[in-house]
């Protein structure tokens, strides 16, 4: 009581602070770099990982991308490449004429490199960056090589990628926040009492979002999915305890001796009552800080930071604004859409043995799905991307026309003999999928000696310590086929080298999938046992835990298995976000009714009394809160064309909805059958013998 006291009686110094903040807020926002690289998450102890710095280490390179161009002449190609040679960050800028001089016949040149960078009206470029893929400094000079090449160029690779995904993001963010906040809006103000408190809770949570973000400039740098969805997730998540604090202090109003009583009342009952729920929710996202994939701590700090300042927000800025708005918020009451729920729950706990049975029934076939859901996820990021996007045509051509589908490279020994080279080289050459391998052995071919290349062939291909051979491959990344491809490439290369190393996009998406198909299991089991652990200590109970998550995980089992009867395939990050996220934000609603439903049997009453009671008590709290998760998401998975984000978006509005039903529907089928259970297993459950109901 005497914070509540205290935080009305510093409102306006409360306020003052709070909007200070915003400015530094802003300002650390706009700074935090954006990272769109999903490649960058891996681990560092990784081959792979090591390889690319070994690359930029030794060859100074770092991204690597292929322009294709159509329908240009020779001499307009070298003028062209001429020109992307001075752009800032390339290093180097191969073709066919840094090899020979144009006058020089095609056809005297190694087939192999003749196939390589010529068909009958286009050629190819592989151009060398000095700095990393998905670097800032990489992604200008993407930008730069398109303006300079014209529309008759298409610039491929992981680079190309990133940029674009930038670009599309920059562009689509603002409307990501303005649609969930206008959805958002207008749930609450169908829902709630008043046609303006949604308006006060969006700009409470909106000075929490903007003080998340701002804090994030601390951290270096946050991934392009952190930044799209962060505000998302914390004006959905954290909207709950501000719900609660207004209908706790609406309450209290008509009980207390003036409205700061009221509100002093109602914030001391706020912090008691969010207290369990938000550590359940943060626990939840603290769990994605396990993965080895880094993406999941990422996202995991930021969402659990965010709720921490909307919980603090919810019980000093809210109270403050709407103390100061009390008048307006007074003339504009309206009743709310949702009717009395008391007939509604006597109806729902008097066939609860239907809602078993269903619950029964509908559990192995959400198994089922939820499992072969885990096994058709993708890894392939072009693919959750538009087809129209610039880097999605460029594959598309150097598929078609080329007929690479990927390019690995390898590092090998510099002081491999050069035989063994040769002879490795041949048998990669016969592994089932690569079209051709690009090394020193191959350009010199029959024709052209070594001690002929120019330098800047040389100096691109081998260092004091590595030899760099490029490996064209037809087959995609995240493919079965490329993983086969990789695996015969890596006996092969150990085989000759055991320092050798097979690196590139393929590679490390190959890894990717390993490594977040064990992170998986160890998010999912961490996240559960923490917030088992913390409904234990707050409920004081063995049983309630048990079915408060087993409520929930069916909720994930059902929103995670439809993807597999729908014939839907997810990016691989879907099924580890939200199986955390929507344990961690819908398991508040559960909480919720727990929390009645002992607060009844305490005090002495039935269990279909307390079941009711519980039930028809949390059905508005819970309707509001999971609509509102539901409009701040579904806009955006509608809206976005970034298939990583609006899958996301999509599963946690589906899962806000299967959630709220689950615990309106069998978790009070659950109490009525499993009370005997939950009185013996639950401290101060039942009132003592001999006390008065």
């Amino acid at each position: 009581m005497k914070f509540g006291k205290a935080v009305v009686k510093s409102r306006v110094i409360i306020l003052i602070i709070a909007f200070a903040l915003m400015v530094p807020s802003f300002l650390g926002m706009v700074f935090t770099r954006v990272n769109y690289d999903m490649l960058n998450y891996l681990p560092d102890s990784l081959e792979t990982v090591k390889g690319q710095e070994y690359l930029m280490k030794d060859f100074g390179k770092g991204a690597f991308s292929f322009l294709i161009i159509e329908d240009m002449d020779s001499k307009d190609v070298v003028k062209l490449e001429n020109k992307i040679k001075k752009i800032d960050h390339v290093d180097t800028v191969l073709w066919y004429s840094d090899v020979a001089d144009i006058s020089v016949p095609i056809d005297i040149l190694p087939s192999k490199v003749k196939d390589a960078f010529n068909t009958d009206n286009a050629t190819l470029m592989a151009i060398f960056f000095d700095s990393g893929t998905s670097s800032d400094e990489t992604m200008d000079a993407i930008t730069q090589i398109r303006s300079t090449a014209g529309e008759q160029c298409f610039l491929s690779g992981m680079s190309a990628m990133v940029t674009d995904m930038r670009d599309l993001a920059e562009k689509q963010e603002t409307t990501y926040v303005a649609i969930a906040v206008v959805l958002a809006v207008i749930v609450m103000m169908l829902f709630m009492d008043s046609w303006i408190i949604p308006f006060v809770f969006l700009l409470s949570i909106g000075m929490s979002i903007l003080l998340n973000m701002g804090t994030n400039y601390f951290f270096g740098e946050i991934s392009y999915i952190t930044k799209a969805l962060a505000a998302v997730l914390q004006l959905a998540v954290t909207m709950d305890y501000s719900i609660f604090l207004w209908h706790s202090y609406e309450e209290h109003k008509s009980l207390c001796s003036d409205h700061k009583e009221a509100m002093a009342t109602a914030i001391k009952e706020t912090v008691r009552s969010v207290l369990g729920s938000s550590i359940t929710t943060i626990a939840g996202f603290i769990a994605l800080c396990f993965m080895s994939f880094t993406l999941g701590r990422d996202l995991g700090i930021v969402m659990a930071k965010g709720v921490m300042l909307g919980v603090i927000g919810c019980i000093t800025v809210l109270p403050a604004l709407i103390l100061v708005l009390d008048k307006p918020l007074e003339k504009t009451h309206h009743r709310s859409l949702i009717p009395d729920t008391k007939k509604l729950a006597k109806g729902v706990v008097k066939i609860f043995p239907v809602f078993l049975i269903i619950f029964a029934v509908v559990l192995v076939p959400a198994l089922y799905g939820y499992r072969e859901t885990n096994g058709e996820v993708y890894y392939n990021f072009s693919q959750s991307l538009p087809k129209d996007m610039a880097n999605i045509i460029a594959n598309t051509k150097l598929e078609e026309d080329f007929g690479v589908g990927t390019t690995h490279m390898v590092l090998l020994d510099s002081s491999l003999k050069s035989k063994d080279v040769h002879k490795l080289t041949k048998e990669m050459e016969k592994v089932k999928g690569v079209k051709y391998v690009l090394g020193l052995e191959s350009l010199v071919g029959d024709t052209i000696p070594e001690e002929m290349l120019p330098e800047s062939i040389t100096s691109v291909l081998k260092s004091d310590n590595w030899e760099l051979m490029i490996i064209n491959s037809e087959y995609k990344p995240a493919t079965d086929e490329v993983a086969k491809q990789i695996d015969s490439l890596t006996k092969l290369i150990k085989q000759y080298d055991k320092k050798g190393m097979l690196i590139g996009e393929a590679s490390c998406v190959n890894d990717m999938i390993e490594v977040t198909n064990v992170d998986f299991r160890v998010v999912n089991i961490i996240s559960i046992a923490a917030i088992f652990l913390i409904i234990f200590i707050v409920e004081k109970s063995i049983s309630l835990p048990i079915i408060l998550v087993a409520v929930i995980e069916f909720a994930i089992f059902l929103n995670l298995g439809l993807p597999h009867y729908l014939g839907q395939s997810l990016p691989f990050i879907a099924p580890i976000c939200i199986s955390t996220i929507q344990l961690g934000a819908t398991v508040d609603y559960a909480i919720l009714m727990t929390s009645r439903y002992k607060k009844e049997r305490s005090l002495g009453n039935d269990k279909r009394t307390s079941v009711i009671t519980a039930l028809y008590t949390s059905i508005p709290s819970v309707i509001v809160s999971a609509l509102g998760l539901f409009a701040a998401t579904i806009g955006v998975a509608i809206y976005s064309d970034v298939d990583m984000i609006g899958s996301l978006c999509s599963l946690m509005a589906r899962g806000a909805i299967i959630s709220m039903f689950c615990v309106i529907l069998i978790l009070p089928a659950m109490f009525m059958v499993f009370d005997k259970i939950i009185s013996k297993t639950t401290i101060g459950f039942l009132p003592k013998k001999g006390g008065n109901k």
